[in-house]
């Protein structure tokens, strides 16, 4: 096309998409095409605002590396990671609620035995909190030998990657459920604690008027070969933030309660999972 004007550009980006390209791919960037241009025709965006929208990210690529991608927090911050998870963790089974892995997993933590504690330092005014419970398939019936990878922050906010006073993987672990279904290990109370906001995530929360801070929780990423990994944080019910997650990620279902403990922590809580069969997912394709 030789005469481009408002009327005709978005048509004409869409026409120049190659025929070869992949059904799924078109139907993804003529739809990104069409919506990104509207919102550049509905907001009259000016010349400056994009070319200050390209240098923020810039700067986002700028801060990002192998520890800390900006684009997720980005995502975060705007809703579009649990949107996302939502869509594409929809549960079909009466299964566990998922929601979003966030930027601070590691892989391969310690294996450690049932009941072993994660904590490997510890702070000033901590609370101790053994946390236990089933893991079930859809059916009712416990699962024997799931990997359930667990990790929180410190009661200083910091995940142990972010704080070089921590141990390496402190805070962490990987256990693996009973002939029972069941797993336990002793953790620290988590606590709220803000998202990286130095960079262009926190640029981003000033232009909305928004706050960094999470609510208190402990990640959960629970697999077994023949069942839908589980993604999932549980909450504290009695923390902070519950109802004003910086990333909304929070879910009804996934609060759990913490009551004071009669063994050797101070606090304790239980929390059941359910897990759906690779059997249960080709039903719900079907």
């Amino acid at each position: 096309m030789r005469n481009i004007t408002l009327d005709n550009i978005t048509d004409a980006v869409v026409s120049s998409l190659g025929d070869d390209i992949s059904p799924r791919n078109r139907e993804i960037m003529v739809s990104a095409l069409k919506h990104i241009h509207d919102f550049c025709k509905e907001t009259k965006l000016s010349y400056k605002e994009w070319l200050e929208a390209m240098e923020w990210m810039r700067r986002a690529g700028d801060i990002s590396d192998d520890a800390r991608n900006e684009f997720i927090l980005i995502c975060d911050i705007i809703g579009v990671e649990v949107l996302v998870d939502m869509i594409d963790q929809n549960p079909t089974h009466g299964e566990t609620v998922t929601t979003v892995l966030g930027p601070f997993y590691r892989e391969n933590p310690l294996v450690l035995p049932h009941g072993a504690s994660i904590v490997q330092k510890d702070f000033e005014d901590q609370e101790t909190v053994t946390v236990r419970g089933q893991i079930r398939d859809t059916d009712g019936n416990p699962v024997a030998g799931v990997t359930v990878d667990v990790w929180e922050d410190a009661p200083n906010g910091l995940y142990e990657q972010q704080d070089p006073a921590q141990p390496d993987y402190n805070l962490r672990g990987r256990f693996e459920t009973d002939a029972q279904g069941r797993y336990e290990f002793v953790a620290i109370r988590p606590v709220p604690y803000p998202i990286p906001y130095d960079g262009a995530a926190g640029e981003l929360l000033n232009y909305m008027g928004h706050h960094p801070w999470r609510p208190g929780h402990i990640h959960f990423l629970i697999q077994k070969p023949g069942y839908k990994t589980l993604v999932s944080q549980i909450y504290d019910s009695e923390t902070e933030y519950l109802d004003n997650d910086s990333v909304f990620a929070v879910k009804e279902d996934l609060i759990g309660e913490m009551k004071p403990s009669s063994g050797g922590t101070d606090l304790e809580m239980e929390f059941d999972f359910v897990i759906r069969s690779d059997a249960k997912l080709r039903m719900a394709a079907e």
